[in-house]
C-alpha cells in the first residue's frame, strides 16, 4: 500500500466522525485540519499540526503546512488539498479516487463527497515517507 493510499484509508475511518471547530479528537469531533492531522499520523506520519490557528487575510500561516508534506499537483488519492471556499476562507480536504474527504460544517461531520472538488485548489501536497 503506498503512502497516499494508507492516508485515504485513514481519513475514509473518519467518515461520521462530528464536526467541531478546532477539533482535533475523533472521539469530540474534528475540523478539516483535524481531518487531515489524524488522517496523516493514522497514516504514519509524524506531524503537529497547530491547535489554535488563524488564517490571516486568506492565506496560510507560515509553519502551518508541516514539513512531512510535499508540494504536489494534488492529483493522487491521499493527497491533502487546501481549497478557497470563499474569499478569506480555505479549507482541507483528502483527495480520495472518487471525490474528497473532508469536515462539511453544514453536515456537522466528516463526509466523502464525490466527484469534482467544489472550489479552487490554492494547494496540494503529499506524504512521502523518509525512504520512500
Amino acid at each position: 500500500m503506498t503512502a497516499g493510499e494508507r492516508v485515504l484509508a485513514a481519513a475514509r475511518t473518519l467518515v461520521g466522525v462530528r464536526f467541531r471547530a478546532q477539533g482535533r479528537d475523533p472521539a469530540l469531533g474534528l475540523d478539516c485540519v483535524g481531518v487531515v492531522a489524524v488522517a496523516l499520523c493514522r497514516a504514519g506520519a509524524a506531524v503537529t499540526l497547530p491547535r489554535d490557528y488563524a488564517v490571516a487575510r486568506g492565506r496560510v500561516p507560515p509553519g502551518a503546512v508541516p514539513a512531512a508534506l510535499q508540494p504536489c499537483d494534488g492529483a493522487w488519492p491521499g493527497d491533502v488539498l487546501l481549497c478557497r471556499v470563499a474569499a478569506m476562507q480555505l479549507h482541507l480536504a483528502v483527495r480520495a479516487v472518487d471525490g474528497i474527504i473532508h469536515a462539511d460544517a453544514q453536515a456537522r461531520r466528516v463526509v466523502a463527497r464525490p466527484g469534482a472538488v467544489p472550489w479552487p485548489i490554492e494547494g496540494a501536497w503529499r506524504w512521502t515517507p523518509q525512504g520512500g
